[in-house]
């Protein structure tokens, strides 16, 4: 019997490391801390009632032996000379201070401290309190902030708990922003006549001025929204339309609404693609398994994790539920790419500033064992859906385009990560902005090689 005990005491502290396990790295998962603490909130309150009650108790006892001893001691012999009260006196002495003992050593921190105890194995550690401190620097630096703006919660989002009392100054900014546009409206109708000549050259000289930055540099400024704009020729390009996908038969009655984002390289989005109900599902699903995102070495192969990707993840399989199915199917009617090769649907939810720096999804040349196992070739597509919208950051970038898709509840994004001829498109190389104010949730689909043959066939050259 001996072995068998030593089994369950081992998975026991197994689990307990396990409860240790990067709570940073997920805000969902954070979530339960607060239940946590309320929990040992209570406690408290039921361990400070009881000493006050304990301490009333001995207030009583003292208040009366008090004006006892008082009135005793002003005729000590006169007090002591009616046998009731030297009774009394020897009775307290002998067993009522005793007691009174008993009473002043009795323990109640009993239920406080073992409920403690046992909620200390689900707390944060070092690691988290680091990781958390490191990701509030990544936020000062990605999002410009000083240290007195995020230290008293003066974040963009003035609907946010911390920056309500800041609702003043938004608005002050607002008018006055308004103002200096009103004043500014005939200086820029004449400006705009003698820079019309000048606006190509000016943004030739910006789209190569970009391309120099570093692209570190480049990730941080599309993150806050700055960086290349688009010309107002490419934007015409751009159009949203109803989709059914050349009358696929599952959008002839009820086509998608489809949205360019981008055109080089091509990224368009879905909206309302997925409900609120099913959302809630795969939230419901995943939660309980979200570990920490990982990363391939691109030397050795193996899965780690990184400090560039700071999420949790969870796989969800046609298996774990039918409306797992539902959303393969959808995603196979909108894009027409064969779904049984690609891979299971990846939920991600972002912990404290979470972010995933800038890469690749798909297999590079020098990473010719990348999907290997998986036997399905390299992944042709990714399919984006936004789970939550995101009160302040959190945004999707392309650094070497200067493209940003900002997190819309309820919409997907698609694009191919290789040409028709199997050659990776590098223009993909994209990043998850850390998340400033809010809580982000995704799931991605990556789409394979394999079974797409008939679906996409290969182009003639390797950029086609």
């Amino acid at each position: 019997m001996e072995l068998p005990c030593c089994c369950l005491l081992l998975l026991s502290c197994l689990q307990s490391l396990s409860a240790h396990a990067d709570f940073f790295t997920s805000t969902g998962q954070m979530t339960d801390l607060l239940y946590t603490e309320k929990d040992l909130v209570t406690s408290l309150k039921d361990y400070i009632r009881a000493e006050e009650s304990k301490l009333e108790q001995i207030k009583r006892w003292a208040e009366k032996l008090d004006s006892l001893t008082v009135t005793a001691t002003q005729d000590p012999e006169g007090f002591l000379g009616h046998p009731v009260n030297a009774f009394k006196l020897v009775k307290r002495l002998n067993t009522e201070w005793g007691d009174l003992e008993s009473l002043v050593l009795r323990d109640t921190t009993g239920g406080f401290i073992s409920n403690l105890t046992i909620q200390r194995q689900h707390f944060p550690n070092d690691e988290d309190q680091t990781g958390a401190a490191k990701a509030l620097i990544r936020l000062q630096d990605t999002y410009r902030l000083d240290a007195n703006t995020i230290s008293t919660g003066n974040l963009p989002d003035p609907e946010h708990p911390r920056g309500k009392s800041n609702l003043k100054y938004f608005e002050f900014q607002l008018e006055k922003q308004k103002k200096a546009a009103e004043e500014e409206a005939p200086k820029q109708k004449e400006r705009e006549k003698r820079e019309t000549a000048e606006k190509k050259k000016k943004q030739k000289k910006s789209k190569k001025a970009f391309s120099l930055i570093p692209e570190r540099e480049k990730y941080e400024m599309l993150c806050r929204g700055e960086g290349i704009k688009m010309t107002p020729r490419r934007q015409s390009r751009l159009f949203c339309r109803y989709y059914d996908n050349n009358r696929n038969p599952s959008l002839l009655l009820a086509p998608v609404k489809q949205q360019d984002e981008w055109d080089r390289p091509y990224i368009v989005r879905y909206l309302d693609i997925i409900s609120d109900a099913e959302i809630e599902r795969i939230k419901q699903l995943a939660k309980p398994r979200l570990r920490r995102a990982t990363i391939s070495n691109p030397i050795t192969g193996v899965l780690e994790t990184a400090s560039y990707r700071i999420s949790k993840s969870a796989w969800l399989t046609e298996y774990d539920d039918p409306m797992i199915e539902m959303i393969n199917n959808r995603i196979e009617g909108v894009t027409g790419l064969e779904m049984d090769t690609a891979e299971e649907l990846q939920v991600a939810n972002y912990g404290v500033g979470g972010q995933y720096e800038p890469h690749f999804d798909f297999g590079r040349k020098d990473e010719p064992d990348a999907f290997k196992e998986l036997g399905t070739g390299n992944r042709i597509a990714t399919c984006l859906f936004y789970m939550s919208d995101v009160a302040a950051g959190g945004a999707t970038v392309f650094p070497d385009v200067g493209a940003a898709v900002w997190p819309q509840k309820g919409t997907a994004v698609f694009w191919y990560n290789l040409f028709a001829s199997g050659e990776g498109d590098y223009s993909t190389r994209h990043a998850a902005c850390p998340v400033l104010v809010g809580n982000k949730w995704v799931s991605n689909k990556w789409i394979h090689e394999r079974g797409q043959e008939w679906r996409r066939p290969c182009g003639l050259s390797e950029s086609e």
